[in-house]
């Protein structure tokens, strides 16, 4: 698959993601759950529905698949971006203020799905 495919399918699910993602973590803050909880809840959501579309659509391919390594290495990406997420919005909330965080978090999560479609299409769907 090409690239300008694999980029348009990652830019389109990547939205969804985030919006599931960003919409999860600001409903939980308003409700008082810490900024890094809610960060972590809603990047489980997205991750959860990003995985399978991603292998499923954007980079499947007959030397890609879903299957238990797979699964393994976007869960050890997952975790990276995770953490450095987290981090962000805990530093932004700390100096700036939850609405800050709320704002920037659209920022720092495509960063993030940057480096994420990098490792997706070179490591984690390959057989």
């Amino acid at each position: 698959m090409s690239l300008k495919r694999q980029g348009s399918y990652y830019l389109i699910i990547g939205g969804i993601q985030w919006l599931l993602d960003w919409a999860v973590m600001v409903t939980l803050t308003h409700f008082g759950v810490p900024i890094a909880l809610a960060n972590i809840a809603g990047r489980i959501c997205g991750a959860l529905l990003g995985y399978w579309l991603n292998g499923r659509f954007t980079f499947a391919g007959e030397d890609t698949t879903l299957g238990r390594t797979q699964l393994q290495r976007f869960v050890m990406m997952w975790l990276c971006t995770t953490a450095v997420s987290t981090w962000a919005m805990g530093t932004i909330e700390g100096h700036l203020g939850l609405r800050w965080a709320w704002l920037a978090k659209p920022g720092v999560e495509a960063a993030l799905a940057l480096v994420g479609f990098l490792v997706s299409r070179h490591w984690v769907y390959k057989r």
